[in-house]
């Protein structure tokens, strides 16, 4: 049975009301997707961030700088992950990494040439284990 003229218009509007729908739904889901993604990517350079960090508490008294150049590394990679996730989790790790970073910058700062930076470690694996999909 053939589709009336009436009908045509119709069906076309649906079709593209449904491409449409679907189209929004797998952009929302790539998003989210994308989100985590970006997350563990930025997870992984904060990890080589505190990585470079134990480097440099190891030799702070041949070169103090190294010390504030990771903790400035771990700082911009925590802005980055703040200003892309709304998860209450990852925000958390991520407040929790900040601390135990600005706690690490102020022992530097008293003149601790060797600050324990296991508070730092394991929040920095705190947030991976959240950004792990």
């Amino acid at each position: 049975m053939a589709v009336s003229r009436s009908r045509r218009p119709r069906i076309a509007i649906v079709a593209t009301i449904a491409a449409v729908g679907l189209t929004v739904g797998l952009t929302t889901g790539c998003d989210a997707v994308n989100k985590a993604l970006d997350c563990v990517q930025t997870a992984d350079a904060i990890a080589d961030s505190v990585t470079d960090l134990q480097q440099a508490v190891e030799s702070a008294a041949n070169d103090p700088t190294q010390l504030e150049e990771s903790l400035d590394s771990i700082d911009k990679n925590l802005d980055k992950i703040g200003d892309k996730t709304d998860n209450a989790d990852v925000n958390k790790a991520v407040d929790d990494l900040q601390q135990a970073v600005t706690n690490v910058r102020d022992a530097v700062k008293s003149g601790d040439e060797t600050p324990d930076i296991s508070p730092v470690t394991d929040a920095a694996g705190e947030l991976t284990k959240v950004c792990t999909p």
